[in-house]
């Protein structure tokens, strides 16, 4: 870690820590995500896999959020193909990622999943991460997920950023509104997001509908434009696409 990123980090903890004690000075989410964009990456290994797994390893001891230190289970680093052409972003782990310590296992996972080898590729030749990489905290015994918070987004982004830099997916796909706000601070409704391109440090994005979305409203209608998004991705990746593929989920 250079003397700037530990600089940032002392500022970015300090603030932090301030907000939660109800200090009149207060950091806004724009400063605190601005403040970790700011930090350049430690100088990492040339190899790639060395590079991540020791992103990785760092990620799994963190306690920037000491409250999502305390309740998660596991940290969910991310999993798939390092040169993958394709990468996809997520919010947050559920509690079945925290158990498993995997992003995208779930019933939404396995949608992903689906929605992964109908494009043709295999779960494996993609990479899947989230911008969160615990669990957000919830009451003691109280069902489903909490949103993460826009603080809880920003300090946990530069994990996320070294991944994708690490990567240097050819496109990215950021799943749901959430995702798209952690990563490019963008909080439109997803209406107004998906179909069209964005970028992230130079990289095209993709929004579209997270796959928890499309369990919740399953009309051919609402899965046909979460498909047209994924054909636009493969046209940018100068895949070939089938008749068949272009016809899923169009009115018989």
């Amino acid at each position: 870690m250079n003397e700037f990123e530990s600089a940032v980090n002392i500022v970015h903890d300090s603030l932090r820590r301030m907000r939660e004690e109800g200090a009149a000075l207060r950091a806004s989410a724009s400063s605190l995500r601005a403040l970790s964009a700011a930090a350049p990456a430690p100088r990492p290994p040339r190899d790639k896999a060395a590079r991540i797994a020791a992103l990785r390893e760092r990620a799994l001891v963190c306690q920037k959020c000491p409250h999502l230190a305390r309740t998660r289970r596991t940290v969910v680093f991310g999993v798939g193909n390092i040169d993958a052409e394709l990468m996809f972003a997520g919010e947050a782990p559920g509690v079945d990622e925290d158990a498993a310590g995997e992003p995208f296992v779930g019933r939404a996972g396995q949608l992903l999943t689906k929605i992964i080898e109908t494009m043709g590729y295999s779960r494996g030749d993609v990479y899947i991460a989230n911008v969160l990489k615990c669990r957000p905290d919830t009451p003691p015994g109280s069902p489903g997920n909490r949103r993460p918070t826009p603080e809880e987004m920003a300090t946990c982004l530069p994990y996320l950023v070294e991944q994708i830099e690490s990567i240097q997916p050819k496109v990215l796909v950021a799943l749901g509104g959430v995702a798209m706000e952690g990563l490019l601070g963008d909080v439109r409704p997803m209406r107004e997001l998906r179909g069209r391109w964005h970028a992230f440090r130079g990289i095209p994005v993709m929004a579209t509908y997270h796959p928890s979305y499309l369990l919740r409203n399953q009309s051919p209608g609402e899965k046909r434009k979460v498909w047209e998004d994924m054909l636009e991705v493969l046209r940018k990746l100068g895949r070939p696409i089938s008749a068949k593929q272009q016809g899923y989920f169009l009115p018989k």
